[in-house]
């Protein structure tokens, strides 16, 4: 799309702008600490587009967070046509001139198009951040953390498109301010017709069937659903079924499997059915043999199918991960060694597919899901060396969940921030890519 801007010509605040930018509505303002004088406060202020969820922008300048309108997901004409109004009215509203506009590494989004375009036409840098980089340094940024300090960041959601070109969306961190490393993420699961299965729990449970060599059950299980008895062919077939980290997918399994909601109607109707049967009901006992940690060099490591074997699963000793320490630089952070840690939820997943009691297997999903998270993040902070961890994405929108981890962790003797006046998922994540693209910047 293109930018309607008039020729070249500057003010105190840079490139004159459309006069009926000014009226556009804001969204609400949050007050930061003061950054100060340096390199970073230079590097202010920055504009963010946001993502393709829950649209908002934001205006980061020293002292504040200036959000545009919260304008719903781009999925429609109106939120598109809105975009472009909300961004220049944010412009406008700069005390200073925008040094870059940041914005999600999604090429097709429609927000990623418009700043893309806003930044060629006023000849300033576009910054793309990856999307659960920029979840984490959301909730840094609320928390006035504006300097470069190593932190492990959980961003647990739906989907975003990661730095490999595939669909994140449970994921382990290491982030320094503008840089991040992938310490892990969730063992994939495939994605059975693509962005379909996104809305249809039951092709998620089919998957988990598949990947436990049990694909031969998914026609049996969902009877009402006309393409199960095709699934399995399907699932075969790996470029139909695209792979998926993602935790909103795992929590979409997980009511499949027990039956709760086998097509969804409304936003997250399987996580907020799980989540409520589970509330109203005692968790079982945790069960170590729920999850699995999948090291460097582990067969099952990156797999999504039944193709390694109980024998070699049992067998394999991994290799041995490195610290962080192994990779200090004088004078330079500490990068951790690129290699994943994977936390493996097929078995629980594939226990629940067994179970009778819908609610009783609720409630152990969501115990268990908290149990193997602290698991999987005190192996990175050994790994990292890092003792502070961030806890963001939609998933976190689960109290159940959050409550767990913010219970949990600080008793383990991490310090944890979480979202506190913004929303953990799409709609604070304008923030964090403005947060990253100042580190950059700067």
């Amino acid at each position: 799309m293109n930018i309607a801007l008039p020729a070249a010509g500057s003010d105190a605040r840079g490139p004159a702008l459309p006069a009926a930018a000014a009226p556009a509505p804001l969204g609400d303002a949050l007050p930061l600490p003061s950054i100060g004088t340096g390199r970073l406060a230079e590097a202010l202020p920055i504009l963010a587009l946001g993502a393709w969820f829950k649209h908002a922008a934001c205006l980061l300048e020293d002292g504040r967070a200036q959000f545009g309108p919260n304008l719903g997901d781009l999925d429609n004409a109106d939120a598109c046509r809105a975009v472009e109004p909300a961004a220049l009215a944010l412009l406008a509203r700069a005390a200073t001139p925008v040094r870059a506009i940041a914005h999600d590494l999604h090429p097709d989004f429609h927000s990623t198009r418009v700043a893309c375009a806003l930044a060629a036409r006023l000849d300033m840098p576009a910054i793309g951040v990856q999307h659960h980089h920029a979840h984490v340094a959301a909730v840094l940024a609320e928390h006035g953390r504006f300097d470069d300090r190593p932190v492990l960041g959980l961003a647990l959601d739906g989907v975003g498109l990661g730095s490999d070109g595939e669909a994140w969306g449970g994921e382990l961190l290491w982030v320094a301010g503008g840089e991040f490393v992938r310490l892990g993420h969730l063992r994939p699961l495939r994605l059975p017709g693509g962005n379909r299965a996104a809305r249809e729990p039951w092709r998620m449970a089919a998957a988990v069937l598949h990947a436990g060599g049990r694909g031969d059950e998914i026609a049996r299980r969902f009877p009402g659903q006309p393409a199960a008895a095709m699934l399995a062919q399907v699932l075969a077939r790996p470029a139909l079924c695209p792979p998926t980290s993602s935790l909103g997918r795992h929590f979409d399994a997980a009511a499949g499997l027990l039956g709760l909601c086998e097509v969804m109607h409304n936003e997250a109707e399987a996580a907020i059915a799980l989540e409520r049967l589970a509330a109203s009901t005692a968790a079982p006992a945790v069960e170590l043999a729920d999850w699995r940690l999948l090291h460097p060099g582990d067969p099952l490591q990156g797999e999504t199918d039944e193709r390694n074997s109980s024998a070699e699963r049992e067998t394999h000793d991994p290799a041995p991960v490195p610290s962080v320490s192994e990779h200090a630089v004088p004078g330079k952070i500490a990068r951790p060694p690129g290699s994943t840690l994977e936390l493996d939820l097929h078995p629980l997943l594939l226990r629940l597919a067994d179970e009778p009691d819908a609610a009783r297997g609720a409630a152990r999903f969501q115990a268990t899901l908290a149990a193997a998270l602290v698991d999987w993040i005190e192996a990175a902070r050994r790994l990292s060396g890092c003792a502070t961890v961030v806890l963001s994405g939609g998933c976190l929108h689960n109290r159940l969940l959050a409550d767990a981890l913010h219970a949990v962790l600080p008793a383990r003797g991490l310090e944890v921030l979480g979202a506190r006046r913004l929303s953990p998922g799409d709609a604070g994540l304008a923030l964090g890519q403005a947060w990253v693209a100042m580190h950059r910047s700067s």
